[in-house]
């Protein structure tokens, strides 16, 4: 199970899976090209939950799918520091109406 965590340093923002730095994944879609953010939506909201999705689904094209509404639903709602378990994010998805199977989707 892969572990997630963010922060606000006096760096900046640092975002990493299993200890080493998140790739935002603007292969997929650039959304923000000032980086990740939380606690409200946008686009760089976005750029977060799209990169959280593919990291987890290793599916490019349900992440970003399900992007702005796993935006909505968690990434707005973290704190300044956030930890994140595959686990938690699949249990959000569910309830976001996925079904991971051979064949994923999305329920209306």
């Amino acid at each position: 199970m892969k572990n997630y965590e963010g922060a606000r340093t006096i760096d900046g923002i640092r975002v990493l899976v299993d200890g080493k730095p998140l790739d935002e994944r603007t292969d997929i879609q650039l959304f923000s090209t000032s980086g990740f953010e939380w606690t409200y939506a946008g686009d760089a909201p976005r750029q977060l939950a799209l990169a959280l999705l593919a990291n987890h689904l290793e599916d490019d094209d349900m992440a970003l799918q399900l992007s702005e509404s796993f935006m909505n639903a968690v990434v707005t709602d973290f704190d300044n520091d956030w930890k994140l378990t595959g686990d938690e994010i699949a249990t959000a998805l569910e309830s976001l109406g996925y079904k991971h199977s051979e064949t994923a989707t999305v329920n209306p």
